[in-house]
């Protein structure tokens, strides 16, 4: 990862990488002689320049190069799972995203807004702190100042590699942080409370509570100084001024003790935070790292995913897991999807089939032709849609950030009448007074509340793209939980989608056109031109009898009607019922045959020339079982049906009533299913559109969350739906449902937690029953009871 000292800015800004030109690496995280720890030797920083003691970059082993960030990283690091993006240019600004590993919570956001707002050439800001990302739109000569700006809060700014554009999705972590500075202050913080009470020396107990001070507390103070100097009261602020007061008010072991405590709770709180912020990550560590590539001289080597071209054939083993979105080309096998979407039982693959990174492979061995490179599988796009989701404020999210700003200042405020005006105004003591108020500084940092709803949405994002829903957002997580009504299209949503033709009925008496294989080769070199499932059943049918397609020019689809079509110069159309009454072919016993078949739910499409109906073709889908299964318990939800197909209304309402549906509505254009999911929110209805992302694309749009099925290896889908299913499986939707209304009831939780737990300490303390150790307790520990709590959506 490409890290950025403050020399180096304005070469970033022209392109120019490394200022001290050595492998391209910056060190920016020097200690108090200029030192630092890399791969086990020591840097010396000296003139911006990095000299090696003991060792020389250019000998180092291939596996062992040193890449961007392995030294220089901060000690709290931890692999990154977004992968950033090179700046782009946004009309005459650019927009630049940022990595900042020291953005762990809101206090480090308003820290920056604050700053950045002072100026003129940042034009937005965008935060995504579970992914500790800082998205900037500027001025294109701002970027040096930008990244002066943070380094200026004792930030360590990462921007995207300047040669592939792209952040790697992972790096090295760091050596951990040394354990002794902690424990050395625990001990000189108890030895201090033990001095207190056994009634030894007072500088005694002052000297070991400055010793614990010094060991575990620097950092707090720095911040907090820098949180000062630039006007924002984070938490290191309010604790430096809170625990500077103890001090000058004698109460040398609780302001020990408070720092010590302090420190550890940030400690477990951050690894909390992490597992949280790195939930999704695990779903790109299901690929390999190496697949066996072909070579061209037909010998198979083993070959890093992301050196692995379009086209090349791997092969994978039984056991193994999928390296690469491909097309199989040999073998046959059965593979698990599970991890993709959900679906318990293996899928048989085939040559022609195609395969999905991450999976795993069953029973043979299986070559396939890569369809897709290493940062663009469908596991890829699963994960990179997760991470943008992640970064969208859900509407309880953005009203707890709008009541934090002004809690705050609020509780401070509070925080100084209560020093003051007690002392002066009523004679309280001024000690007694000014301890209380410290108290409530520390009690006043509304980090609790802030983390509480971002943790509780990002686990809940996780927890549904493991089941194979991918949600395009915290907004649509928080919204499923008010659906009330379920518009749903037929054909591969409802149904399999793969209808066979079971009826064919040549009418006889047509003049010329006697010849009812004539008539089915005509059907089905219309319907060869069409990618409709009705269509391709009729073809497919006159495929299997030997059927040679005919010549068809001036080809036309019929939105929702059929298609038409002329062959040896003469037009003919294959339609349904709508459009064999809007050519005004219809008649009385046509009408009967037609209620016949459509009552027996079979879709009937008729062939006609200018004339009149030349053939009649009927078609049957069947109904997925799993559509049974999810429309009750939809029903015992709450959530009323209705199916909006293009087929004729006999065939509908026989499918809807098969399967449970409430209401059904055939002859749907794509016009018609709109407006009926426009009227149905007008009347009030929170509206649900399942379709597959394309021929329903308007309905899809207006509805308030849009579900496209079987969306796994379809681009469209997947950057187009509110909510993608990753398979056919509609149960998902009532699951989708369940996850939203659990993800409401945590996030009411913890707001009603991390605001109850404050109140009783400020109230406590009003009455002279808090203490500082106890603040600690209630700002910290109201943080890790609200990131637990979230954490339990992973297992939902």
């Amino acid at each position: 990862m490409r890290q950025v000292s403050e020399s180096e800015a304005d070469r970033f800004e022209e392109g120019k990488g490394c200022a001290h030109g050595r492998e391209g690496h910056a060190h920016a995280h020097e200690d108090a002689h200029g030192r630092e720890e890399c791969c086990g030797q020591e840097h010396e920083h000296r003139d911006g320049h990095c000299h090696d003691h003991g060792h020389a970059h250019a000998d180092r082993p291939a596996h062992h190069t040193h890449a961007a960030g392995d030294c220089c990283t901060p000690a709290t690091a931890i692999p990154p799972a977004i992968a950033l993006p090179r700046s782009e240019a946004v009309g005459d600004d650019m927009r630049t995203a940022i990595r900042i590993m020291q953005m762990d919570c809101p206090t480090e956001e308003a820290l920056i807004r604050k700053k950045f707002s002072r100026m003129p050439h940042v034009r937005s800001m965008d935060f995504n702190l579970m992914q500790r990302v800082l998205t900037v739109v500027h001025a294109p000569h701002a970027l040096a100042a930008i990244l002066a700006a943070l380094h200026s809060l004792d930030f360590t700014p990462e921007l995207a590699d300047t040669a592939s554009g792209t952040a790697p999705s992972a790096v090295s972590p760091a050596p951990p942080r040394p354990w002794w500075p902690l424990a050395l202050a625990g001990a000189a913080a108890a030895g201090s409370e033990a001095a207190g009470w056994l009634g030894a020396p007072a500088w005694l107990a002052a000297g070991l509570a400055i010793l614990a001070i010094a060991s575990c507390g620097l950092t707090t103070y720095r911040k907090g100084w820098l949180a000062i100097r630039n006007g924002n009261l984070n938490i290191n602020a309010l604790m430096s001024i809170a625990v500077s007061g103890a001090l000058i008010l004698g109460q040398w072991p609780e302001a020990a003790m408070v720092m010590v405590l302090f420190t550890i709770a940030e400690l477990i709180e951050a690894k909390s935070l992490d597992r949280a912020r790195h939930a999704i990550q695990g779903l790109m560590q299901l690929t390999p790292e190496q697949a066996s590539v072909r070579q061209p001289h037909g010998g198979w080597q083993l070959t890093r995913l992301d050196a692995i071209p379009l086209g090349a054939v791997v092969r994978v083993k039984p056991g193994e897991r999928i390296a690469l979105d491909g097309e199989v080309v040999a073998g046959r096998s059965s593979v698990n999807q599970a991890p993709i979407t959900g679906e318990s039982l293996p899928v048989d693959k085939t040559i022609g089939d195609a395969v999905f990174a991450g999976t795993i492979n069953q029973a043979g061995s299986l070559d396939y032709r890569v369809t897709a490179g290493s940062s663009n599988t469908t596991l890829a796009r699963i994960v990179h849609a997760v991470e943008e989701a992640q970064g969208a404020q859900a509407p309880t999210q953005r009203f707890v950030d709008r009541f934090a700003r002004v809690y705050t200042p609020i509780v401070f405020a509070i925080a100084l009448a209560v020093a003051l005006v007690p002392p002066l105004l009523l004679g309280g003591a001024w000690h007694e007074w000014v301890y209380k108020a410290l108290v409530m500084l520390v009690i006043a940092c509304p980090c609790a509340l802030v983390i509480s709803t971002p943790v509780t949405i990002v686990s809940g994002l996780a927890a549904a793209a493991r089941k194979g829903i991918l949600i395009k957002g915290g907004a649509y997580l928080e919204q499923g939980r008010k659906l009330t009504r379920l518009a749903l299209d037929k054909t591969g949503t409802i149904t399999h989608g793969k209808p066979a033709q079971t009826e064919f009925e040549h009418l006889r008496g047509v003049g010329g056109m006697a010849d009812a294989l004539r008539c089915r080769a005509l059907a089905a070199s219309l319907a060869g031109r069409s990618d409709h499932p009705v269509s391709m059943a009729i073809a497919a049918a006159a495929q299997s009898d030997g059927m040679a397609h005919l010549t068809v020019d001036a080809f036309e689809a019929l939105a929702g009607r059929g298609v038409r079509g002329t062959i040896d110069g003469a037009p003919y159309w294959l339609g349904n019922h709508r459009l064999v009454e809007e050519l005004g072919r219809c008649s009385a016993s046509l009408e009967a045959r037609l209620d016949t078949l459509e009552g027996e739910g079979k879709t009937v499409v008729m062939l006609m020339n200018p004339e009149r109906v030349l053939a009649l073709f009927a078609v049957a889908d069947t109904v997925k079982e799993t559509s049974r299964a999810a429309i009750a318990e939809l029903r015992q939800l709450g959530v009323a049906t209705a199916m909006l197909t293009g087929d004729n209304r006999h065939t509908a309402s026989a499918i809807a009533q098969e399967v449970g549906i409430d209401e059904a509505r055939g002859d749907q254009l794509p016009q018609d299913k709109l407006n009926a999911v426009a009227q149905w929110s007008a009347d009030g209805a929170t509206v649900g559109m399942v379709g597959d992302g394309i021929n329903d694309a308007p309905a899809l749009a207006r509805a308030d969350i849009g579900f496209a099925m079987g969306a796994m290896g379809t681009d469209t889908a997947i950057e187009t739906a509110d909510v993608a299913l990753m398979d056919d499986d509609l149960r998902k939707i009532p699951q989708f449902i369940r996850l939203s209304k659990a993800t409401h009831a945590v996030l009411v939780q913890n707001i009603a937690l991390a605001l109850g737990i404050k109140s009783v300490f400020l109230v406590l303390t009003l009455m002279g029953l808090g203490t500082m150790w106890m603040a600690v307790f209630a700002d910290v520990g109201a943080s890790l009871l609200v990131v637990g709590n979230g954490l339990r959506l992973l297992h939902k």
